[in-house]
């Protein structure tokens, strides 16, 4: 977000009020020197989410640290997914045009994975809560959409991706918990990989995420991690955990 890597609570990004973000931390770090920690770490599938404009050279200079071991999102679209694909991303993560409207276009879908690839398309079902049910939420996690995230949507969207991307946006950036419930309904209907991120706050959600999901759903920590600037999960500790799996 403005060129920086940004911790964040999502559930505060506002176009309308942009003071009411709450931001956890702001590294002093470029987006490259964290790419490259990755690339050191061999954490590969790693995404990187361009929050708004003025990011794209900073998103840039990172996927050029490590040439195909991160994904990018944030503005993507059938045009200019190759730019991206041929500037280092593994792959490409696409929601906003996905839902002109907030309405899900399948023409879209198929033109977008037609011109990246289905191998290298990540669908980012971020959701948020209503009821029982979670709706697919997009321009950064604002505005619901009608897709419900359920057995039915999800099997029509991975016959044109190859993965899953799924921010819990209610509580993303809390350090409080992840969805418990969210992550149980995803190993039971996702049928491709899908990565979940959202309230990790121990190195124990690791097992917690994969007993939950029946090892279908893999975690991504942000906040919480020390170097965001977190205290509850040291980075050196989780790779080496992670690593041992």
């Amino acid at each position: 977000m403005d060129g920086q890597v940004k911790q964040i609570v999502g559930g505060t990004l506002s176009d309308t009020n942009p003071h009411d973000l709450k931001t956890n931390f702001v590294s002093q770090q470029s987006p490259a020197e964290f790419a490259r920690l990755y690339r050191d770490n061999q954490l590969d599938g790693g995404h990187v989410i361009k929050l708004g404009p003025g990011n794209d050279e900073s998103a840039k200079q990172a996927l050029a640290a490590w040439p195909g071991g991160l994904q990018i999102g944030g503005g993507i679209t059938d045009v200019n997914a190759k730019e991206w694909l041929n500037a280092g991303a593994s792959k490409v993560i696409v929601t906003s045009y996905l839902f002109p409207d907030f309405k899900f276009s399948l023409e879209r879908l198929k033109a977008i994975s037609s011109t990246a690839g289905k191998d290298r398309l990540v669908v980012d079902v971020s959701c948020r809560r209503r009821g029982e049910k979670w709706f697919v939420a997009m321009n950064k996690w604002q505005d619901l959409t009608e897709m419900e995230v359920c057995q039915e949507s999800l099997d029509l969207l991975s016959e044109y991706c190859s993965e899953f991307l799924v921010h819990a946006a209610d509580v993303e950036g809390l350090c409080q918990g992840i969805d418990e419930t969210l992550v149980t309904r995803l190993g039971e209907w996702c049928r491709i990989p899908v990565t979940y991120a959202g309230g990790a706050k121990d190195i124990s959600d690791l097992d917690l995420v994969n007993r939950l999901s029946n090892g279908k759903v893999d975690l991504t920590y942000g906040s919480s991690l020390d170097i965001f600037g977190g205290s509850l999960v040291k980075f050196d500790e989780l790779v080496k955990v992670s690593g041992s799996r």
